[in-house]
């Protein structure tokens, strides 16, 4: 029998903290209406300096696995999608599976810019369908607050901060992921990274003062190509899952620009109603915006089962990537969830304990095996 990976639980987590257009106004020459002009956005979430990737994606992990209604230890692979991981390592997925208490689970974080949330789901879907494994949770996750320059007018407009999880698992019920498109053109890679911090130019005082650690953007170019490649992938994705443009239910965009979504749905003839679109309250979350965006669509009633959604999402790279679902979930209700959390914090303190356990039993062992070392060679 075929395998098919089904979304069964879902979470997001986005900073309290709110900067708006006219908080932005206050220390950059900008305006709330020139910003909501040209990208439809007009507020963002920050994080705090208590708040980061690991911190925030954890959030969001804990709210997908309650409403998935599974345990930690059913976990067999955790996939954090991230431009901004905590460390450049240990993975930062390594750190959510040990806050978690997914001792079961594999982890590694994937990096394809704001097409990583797509890529990740399409990774996972194919190893449920391989049989590798049954059950995947995949977060995004992102802190682009940190390697934002706040004077630089064309790019701290646009991002925000956030997270969001899904929980993937096996089904021989026909249904999830049913098609996945991933496309890259390095050719354009200098169109928007990260100049500093990797093997090219470590970090140091040449670029720090170079702010090679900020995000660098040719926003013109990153434009052009993203409203020719959303529509393209998203034909492409329909066309594998084998449905019609027709029969697109909701389509969930990367939350980049309001203009580039736009284009997209009118080369899709998609209606507005058909369209989920968060991004005035958000701006660019990278990896985390189709997560967080479909975490409010279905709070929304936006998204029920047996409905056909479309992910589209494009970033650095360049890349791009789509996802064809059939929902299949249902969403839990207000008592289940409230009882499921209860339960949760009560599990996630307990996996506190012992991976602080672990730690100290490491700690005495290094210790003690060096007075061994030390007696033996006396």
């Amino acid at each position: 029998m075929p395998r098919y990976a089904h979304i069964i639980g879902w979470g997001k987590y986005a900073p309290p903290n709110i900067l708006t257009n006219h908080d932005l106004a206050k220390t950059v020459d900008t305006s709330d209406a020139w910003i909501r002009e040209m990208t439809g956005i007009q507020e963002r979430h920050i994080a705090s300096s208590k708040e980061s990737t690991a911190q925030m994606a954890i959030a969001a992990a804990r709210h997908a696995i309650e409403s998935a209604n599974i345990r930690p230890s059913e976990i067999d692979l955790i996939i954090v999608a991230t431009a901004t991981p905590e460390y450049a390592f240990p993975a930062t997925a390594c750190l959510v599976q040990d806050a978690l208490g997914a001792a079961h689970a594999g982890a590694f974080d994937l990096e394809a810019g704001c097409s990583g949330f797509v890529y990740a789901l399409a990774t996972a879907s194919g190893m449920i369908r391989s049989e590798m494994y049954n059950t995947i949770l995949v977060i995004g996750a992102e802190t682009l607050s940190r390697i934002v320059d706040w004077k630089d007018r064309a790019t701290c407009v646009l991002f925000g901060d956030g997270a969001g999880a899904v929980v993937l698992r096996a089904s021989e019920t026909p249904g999830g992921v049913l098609a996945s498109v991933l496309g890259a053109d390095g050719s354009g890679g200098e169109l928007l990274m990260l100049p500093g911090g990797g093997a090219k130019h470590p970090a140091g005082p040449d670029t720090v003062l170079s702010k090679q650690h900020f995000v660098k953007m040719n926003g013109r170019e990153v434009y052009r190509f993203a409203t020719r490649v959303m529509a393209s992938a998203a034909k492409q994705v329909v066309e594998r899952a084998g449905w019609s443009l027709e029969q697109i239910d909701l389509f969930i965009p990367h939350q980049a620009n309001a203009r580039i979504i736009d284009s997209a749905a009118k080369s899709l003839n998609l209606p507005p109603d058909k369209v989920f679109v968060n991004l005035e309250h958000y701006g660019n979350t990278s990896a985390a915006s189709i997560p967080i965006a479909m975490c409010e669509a279905i709070d929304l009633g936006k998204i029920k089962a047996g409905d056909h959604v479309v992910m589209v999402g494009f970033g650095a790279g360049l890349t791009w990537a789509a996802c064809a679902i059939q929902w299949t979930a249902r969403k839990p209700g207000p008592p289940a969830l409230r009882h499921r959390a209860a339960t949760g914090r009560l599990r996630y303190t307990w996996s506190g304990l012992k991976s602080l356990g672990s730690r100290l039993s490491r700690h005495v062992d290094a210790v003690v095996s060096k007075v061994i070392d030390t007696v033996e060679r006396k």
